[in-house]
């Protein structure tokens, strides 16, 4: 793919000295200082073929819809079995029967991070193997109506520094990287001043941003007519050290979100793009307003998990957390969907902190992808490839409302009593009520006389179809 040429010192790690890249740094937060913010738009008419699978996702009206209209809520599991960090080995792929157990248990989503360096691990040279790995594993999930968010995963900046992200070849060189004793590896590489010199680089000069969206053309163009894929996560958790968060936000951030918007969807304009709010969901990011189609506003929630005090069994750090990032998503303005979220299983009060998460996503009437399927801790249903963790997956499959016509109004769900309560106004007599109901759970019992029951679980695994009779309803099933 033809590329526009970086200066010879950055473009492949020349010999840029480290006074050199602070002098630069200083300078480009200065000018971004005195520079005036602009208005944000970018023009996005997608033409989407007939869908080959699972339907089309849009926005509509400040909602994720399909595309008949309906509301939908996609709910589900990270899993980075294509994922490179480091030199480690990719983790166990993703199976048939992973995602069959996922559809069972009434999951419609698998967010699947994907490594920009093995994507071009030489400059200029795309891998067509790598994306066929991809393109397996959307086959995979679609086989079992599991929709694919496809995520351009990066951390610590990139493969050369232990993270994930860019390849090990893009680096500001003359910037060491620092190992210093009694720090853990993570945090080893969170304060690497070589770490911390490549993200400044890449968000305060364009030229390497352009590398990035020309690696997510490459992308685009091969799912441009996939519907399977429910849309884009365009950069995984963005921050702006050594920049200045509120500087970085709105000099940087949404500048650097519409330009590759305008870059994407010029091969490919017929999917969501998802755009990640600063780092994690408990510190704010200031918002400059985005316009355009088909735009998902996304944070991470990770309060009491791994960010602030540790939970201690009340919801109201993590509900703060939810009315900022929904405030953010308001501003911006677009739906909202929590891209991660999760904590592991072996902590105190684990499974109160994920049901609590749960219950303030039903209120909010919101969805999510749990970090993650298969992990090498305790965070997933799995470990290491091993055997599925029964009882954490029962408390992460909890019943939902999947898609509804009208306006669904509200949802909650009750674990002791197994009981959810949903209601749904303005749809049309004979329209239909998609219900996530988990297998494991045993068929339900429907209580409402205003919708009747379509179809059985054993048709349709994982799932319930309700008709409604009336335009309005307050839907109730019981396990």
């Amino acid at each position: 793919m033809a590329r526009r040429k970086l200066p010879a010192r950055i473009e492949r790690g020349g010999r840029l000295a480290a006074p050199a890249c602070l002098v630069a740094t200083i300078l480009g937060v200065a000018a971004l200082v005195v520079l005036p913010t602009r208005a944000l738009a970018v023009a996005v008419i997608p033409h989407r073929p007939a869908p080959a699978g699972l339907p089309w996702l849009e926005v509509r009206s400040g909602l994720i819809t399909n595309s008949q209209g309906q509301r939908v809520i996609l709910r589900g599991f990270n899993d980075d079995a294509l994922l490179e960090t480091g030199s480690k080995p990719l983790p166990p792929p993703l199976s048939a029967g992973d995602a069959q157990l996922m559809e069972e248990e009434g999951f419609d989503v698998v967010r699947i991070p994907i490594s920009w360096s093995l994507l071009e691990p030489q400059p200029g040279h795309f891998s067509t193997g790598y994306l066929n790995q991809i393109a397996d594993m959307v086959a995979v999930c679609s086989a079992h109506h599991l929709y694919a968010v496809l995520d351009m995963h990066t951390e610590d900046f990139g493969v050369g520094f232990g993270g994930s992200g860019a390849p090990a070849w893009l680096n500001v060189p003359g910037v060491p990287n620092l190992h210093l004793p009694g720090i853990s590896a993570a945090w080893q590489r969170h304060l690497s001043p070589a770490v911390n010199a490549a993200l400044a680089y890449f968000w305060l000069y364009p030229n390497w941003q352009k590398l990035y969206w020309q690696a997510w053309t490459f992308v685009a163009r091969r799912f441009r007519g996939d519907s399977n894929v429910a849309g884009y996560d365009l950069y995984n958790e963005p921050h702006p050290l050594p920049i200045p968060p509120g500087i970085f936000a709105t000099r940087l951030l949404w500048p650097f979100y519409a330009e590759g918007i305008k870059a994407v969807s010029a091969v490919d304009p017929n999917h969501l793009f998802i755009v990640e709010g600063d780092l994690f969901g408990e510190y704010p990011t200031a918002v400059t307003p985005l316009r355009a189609a088909d735009l998902v506003f996304s944070t991470h929630l990770y309060a009491g998990s791994i960010l602030g005090s540790p939970f201690t069994g009340s919801a109201a750090p993590l509900e703060s957390e939810w009315t900022q990032a929904l405030g953010e998503a308001q501003q911006l303005p677009a739906p909202y969907w929590v891209g991660e979220m999760g904590i592991e299983r072996t902590q105190p009060l684990a499974s109160k902190w994920a049901e609590d998460e749960l219950a303030l996503a039903n209120s909010h009437l919101a969805g999510w992808a749990w970090w993650e399927w298969d992990d090498s801790q305790s965070w997933g249903v799995r470990q290491n490839g091993g055997p599925i963790h029964s009882a954490w997956l029962r408390v992460l499959s909890q019943p939902f409302v999947r898609s509804s016509p009208g306006r669904l109004t509200s949802m909650s769900y009750q674990p002791s009593t197994s009981r959810l309560s949903a209601t749904v106004t303005m749809a049309p007599p004979g329209s239909r009520v998609q219900v996530s109901w988990p297998m494991t759970s045993g068929r339900p019992r429907l209580i409402s006389g205003c919708v009747r029951e379509l179809s059985s679980r054993e048709s349709s695994p994982g799932l319930v179809t309700l008709v409604m009779l009336r335009s309005s309803c307050r839907i109730i099933l019981r396990g």
